[in-house]
């Protein structure tokens, strides 16, 4: 073969292989601007359904006087739609917008779950052991020495375990001083010569009897945690959960939160509003997670979706299903629940709202309002943050089911 020859045969190669990368590019430009059309198209139908949302939110919010509001919709465990309203600062007109930082009280009890159930995967704790396995000091409710506690029951609310508001009001701090640790506390609360033990801490029920809330017994399961990964709650939540969802605007810490990016916290108080101070918690697992609507919208999704959130997994399938389902049945049932016309039942730390037609988690404290719930079937999921504590948002959670509902049914 002659030298012409070899030279015409490589044009000829380098040819045919620039002609298949252009073909292939072209090939991705157009299944990009399908996909690009598709979203497009997506986006335009909902913003046409959500429309008239707007005048309706802020006719409601003047009405109660909200001062700022974020809201989100999930369809099929996808966002859909997310907005800010208001002020996270009206003084110095700071519009309240999706990425706005607030407490978000209980629904920090969603996270003590996932962190249990992390731990869990990980082989550090079990939902029936006796919590005494772990714990450096001892819990016994002293009406029944000889019956353990679980972790299952605290985050059931069954434990026996009851908060005494005279001590856990005082647990607040809106000084620049350090809280008591949590650790110190819970101490003093459960073991018979604490300063705060009293028999009036304790229900007179079986653990796993009775359902009692308990924002004190949620703290001992955040406590547990810790003792057994050697981690604060917040460095653990942080390294499983917050990081890898991108949850950068999340802490369980005030002093690591951008207070630049939080929003102010009003309360009202008949006809008038009164700015809250930010405080932290002691007990601050059961009500110190500071996030943005946008920020737990991925959480969310990840819990309806059996622990993913998009390409990234939290929980194993198994684990997230565990916390999701129903803890109550027949062979697991507190004496004041009712399977058969339900009126309430129970994940870890994750609640049923209306009769059990909805799931997810609610919070309220000073200067805050907070809902994250979803439908049973996981087809709808809404959150709203209020930064104004005592004002209704009813109307406007039942206004935002309805709308996606409506979205829901336009993909159909």
């Amino acid at each position: 073969m002659n030298i012409q020859s070899i030279v015409l045969r490589k044009v000829i190669y380098g040819f045919v292989i620039i002609m298949l990368v252009l073909m292939s590019s072209c090939a991705n430009k157009k299944d990009n601007k399908k996909e690009e059309s598709s979203n497009a198209s997506k986006v335009s139908l909902v913003d046409s359904i959500m429309k008239p949302i707007d005048n309706f939110i802020l006719q409601k919010m003047e009405e109660n006087k909200v001062i700022g509001l974020g809201a989100a919709i999930i369809v099929d465990k996808e966002l859909v739609w997310l907005k800010g309203f208001g002020y996270a600062n009206k003084e110095k007109q700071i519009p309240f917008t999706s990425n706005t930082v607030m407490c978000i009280a209980s629904i920090s009890k969603t996270f003590t779950g996932a962190t249990i159930m992390k731990a869990l995967e990980e082989g550090l704790v079990s939902l029936d052991e006796d919590i005494n396995t772990y714990l450096p000091f001892k819990v016994v409710n002293p009406n029944f020495p000889n019956e353990k506690i679980t972790l299952r029951h605290l985050a059931t609310h069954t434990s026996s375990l009851t908060d005494d508001y005279d001590v856990y009001d005082k647990t607040y701090n809106f000084s620049n001083k350090e809280s008591e640790a949590l650790g110190d506390f819970l101490k003093s609360y459960f073991t018979p010569k604490g300063k705060n033990y009293s028999k009036k801490n304790f229900l007179n029920k079986k653990p796993g009897t009775y359902r009692d809330y308990s924002n004190i017994a949620a703290g001992l399961a955040g406590y547990i945690i810790e003792v057994q990964t050697g981690k604060s709650l917040n460095e653990y939540g942080s390294n499983k959960i917050f990081e890898p969802l991108k949850m950068n605007n999340t802490s369980w810490s005030l002093s690591e939160t951008d207070l630049n990016n939080h929003s102010i916290q009003y309360e009202k108080e008949k006809d008038s509003i009164k700015i809250i101070p930010l405080y932290s918690l002691t007990t601050y697992p059961d009500g110190g997670v500071r996030t943005s609507v946008s920020d737990l919208s991925k959480f969310f999704i990840a819990l309806l979706n059996e622990g993913k959130y998009k390409e990234t997994r939290i929980l194993k399938q198994e684990i997230a299903k565990e916390m999701l389902k129903f803890q109550f049945t027949e062979s697991y049932k507190p004496e004041n629940i009712n399977l058969k016309e339900p009126n309430k039942n129970s994940g870890i730390f994750w609640a049923t709202k209306r009769d059990v037609t909805l799931i997810g988690h609610g919070g309220s404290d000073y200067g805050v309002s907070t809902d994250m719930f979803c439908d049973i079937n996981k087809e709808v999921g809404i959150i709203v943050f209020s930064n104004t504590g005592e004002a209704d948002t009813y109307d406007i959670y039942n206004e935002l089911w309805k709308y996606g509902k409506m979205i829901r049914n336009s993909k159909k």
